[in-house]
């Protein structure tokens, strides 16, 4: 299965992932990442370079944990934005469209991970959390 991404939401993700990877290294955030959070950034860091190749439910909800912690830094960061700043400040502004790609793009993972979910349950005949369902691969 293919995740398309445009280049804006691959730059927003992308420096999104790296200002989280060097914050936790740095210990910056007030919350430290859960450790997975941290593996599941690091795994997706250096796929962010064109559309994402997803073969198995597995790696479909490292690619979900690692966006979804995206958005919450994105949201915390884009409303100390405003409120240190202005709604219009061009801060602010380039925080919302970094968050607002982030957003599109996990809604467009979260599709696509009901779509592999009914593959995966029509083709093996067993729930999505089943052994079988878990070791089953979408080929590339």
């Amino acid at each position: 299965m293919i995740l398309y991404c445009n280049f804006e939401e691959l730059s927003a993700l992308s420096a999104a992932t790296e200002r989280a990877l060097e914050g936790a290294a740095q210990g910056a955030h007030a919350v430290a990442a859960p450790p997975q959070a941290i593996a599941d950034l690091e795994a997706l860091l250096p796929r962010l370079t064109g559309e994402l190749t997803i073969t198995s439910l597995a790696e479909h909800a490292s690619i979900r944990r690692a966006v979804g912690y995206l958005m919450d830094e994105l949201r915390a960061r884009l409303d100390a934005t405003v409120l240190e700043q202005h709604a219009a400040a061009e801060d602010a502004v380039l925080a919302y469209f970094d968050f607002a790609h982030t957003l599109t793009v996990l809604q467009r993972l979260d599709h696509l991970g009901a779509e592999m979910v009914a593959l995966v349950e029509v083709i093996t005949g067993q729930p999505a959390a089943s052994d079988v369902a878990q070791r089953f691969s979408f080929l590339e």
